[in-house]
């Protein structure tokens, strides 16, 4: 039984023009592409591409409209937690007027 040869450099060579060969023959059997079909693939595409850029447009919209209305809630969480804070401020300033107050009448009993 023979064992497997190697093929050689001119083997290669011939088998490398043998399967060019073929493929030129297999594009050159292909039928030309006329030029109504061209223009509606590109009509296609152009749809395609407008489709796309239209989406991606909205996604960028949304995602502003998305953002803005997470400022706009930081915002209103801001001022909620100011107006908690000067809601205290003022307690403690009534706070502290009572207890004045309280030491002038003290005082003015004297």
């Amino acid at each position: 039984m023979k064992g497997y040869k190697e093929p050689g450099f001119q083997e290669r060579v011939a088998a490398a023009n043998r399967a060019r060969e073929k493929a030129l023959e297999k594009l050159k059997a292909k039928p030309p592409v006329d030029e109504a079909e061209l223009a509606a693939r590109a009509e296609r595409q152009a749809a395609r591409e407008a489709a796309a850029e239209a989406r991606r447009e909205a996604q960028r919209l949304a995602k502003e409209a998305q953002i803005a209305a997470k400022a706009e809630q930081a915002r209103q969480a801001e001022l909620a937690l100011l107006a908690e804070e000067e809601a205290k401020i003022q307690a403690e300033l009534d706070k502290k007027a009572a207890r004045d107050a309280r030491y002038a009448a003290r005082k003015n009993r004297r």
